[in-house]
């Protein structure tokens, strides 16, 4: 049964203060100083449920050491022109702050193919983006802004995407699952822009399935979603897909260098940070080659089933003959 808000927040403190060794350790990394807010994110996430928002922790902080979480920002993806392979696949950026403090992050969800490197390298490069923002752009925020901000806003760009998605299922699954029992409640608000059909299509057979605190975290804007953005943004935040009424995933930018590119100041920023982590680690050996490879937690029974319902409706819109089409866009006005 799920304690009261305060009431659970005090009991699930009595227990990590039980911590020991080197749970505790990875523990301070997660909390980076705030450890209630991380149990109010675990609590959220289960319902404010102490037992279960207490395994999952656990789990987390278990999961951290079996996998060389704690040290992952000193495993730089090199060469670079691998890092900058999974950059042009993998799109996802920082774009600026939200008038609340947030940082925004911008996802190609319908460009990104996901297949100039193997899975590990993708779920590497995917969870050095989170300690990074839990490590470096939260605290950052925090100060500029002076209070505590540790949440971020993601915009989605739909641009783009196809019924040969169902090939990349299989790995935002696994990311999805990494964040979801790992990184809980740490975005504040989906904003999915440039929906096309095959979007509206499998949101409308997964909506229903969502926890109602999930459902109220995304936000279907018509279009590219400018103007309901620029309520929470400024314009120089807003993702390049954003900037301009049917612009979709445009590569212009203010600088020339979209959000997504290994060339913009944030991944040089945070490309050139793990190089500096892997030197002040060990700076008598060369930077070592290959991809680190991470155990990927078990989805949820909520999380297999909207994976399942997706592949599902997907199979059906590519109907018995195979063929795979781009829909075109349509307007959605609301989640």
């Amino acid at each position: 049964m799920a304690a009261a808000p305060e009431e659970a927040v005090k009991q699930f403190s009595a227990l990590m203060e039980l911590l020991e060794e080197p749970l505790k350790t990875t523990f301070e990394n997660v909390h980076q100083g705030y450890p209630r807010g991380t149990l109010v994110r675990f609590l959220k996430a289960r319902e404010w449920n102490v037992p279960k928002a207490h395994k999952m922790l656990m789990d987390c902080l278990n999961w951290r050491i079996q996998n060389g979480i704690d040290s992952v920002l000193a495993k730089p993806i090199v060469p670079s022109d691998l890092y900058r392979a999974i950059r042009d696949t993998l799109l996802v950026g920082l774009t600026g702050y939200s008038k609340q403090g947030q940082p925004v992050y911008a996802f190609g969800v319908g460009l990104s193919t996901l297949d100039k490197a193997s899975v590990h390298y993708y779920v590497q490069s995917h969870i050095q983006m989170n300690e990074y923002r839990d490590r470096v752009v939260l605290p950052a925020a925090s100060t500029m802004f002076m209070k505590r901000i540790n949440t971020c806003l993601k915009v989605m760009d739909m641009t783009g995407l196809r019924l040969s998605a169902l090939n990349q299922i299989k790995m935002l699954s696994t990311i999805t699952a990494i964040d979801d029992l790992n990184y809980p409640e740490k975005t504040e608000t989906y904003y999915i822009v440039n929906a096309p059909y095959v979007f509206s299509a499998c949101w409308k057979v997964v909506k229903p399935l969502l926890q109602e605190r999930t459902k109220k975290k995304v936000n279907v804007l018509c279009g590219s979603g400018r103007d309901e953005l620029l309520k929470v943004m400024d314009y120089e935040s807003l993702p390049h897909f954003c900037k301009r009424e049917g612009s979709g995933s445009s590569s212009d930018s203010s600088d020339g260098v979209d959000c997504y590119s290994y060339d913009h100041p944030f991944h040089q920023q945070l490309y050139n940070y793990i190089k500096l982590q892997a030197l002040n680690q060990d700076s008598h050996a060369p930077i070592r080659q290959g991809s680190l490879h991470v155990d990927v937690p078990t989805p949820d029974l909520e999380e297999a089933k909207i994976r399942e319902t997706i592949e599902s409706e997907l199979h059906n819109m590519i109907g018995p003959n195979g063929l795979s089409q781009t829909f075109s866009r349509i307007k959605v006005e609301g989640p």
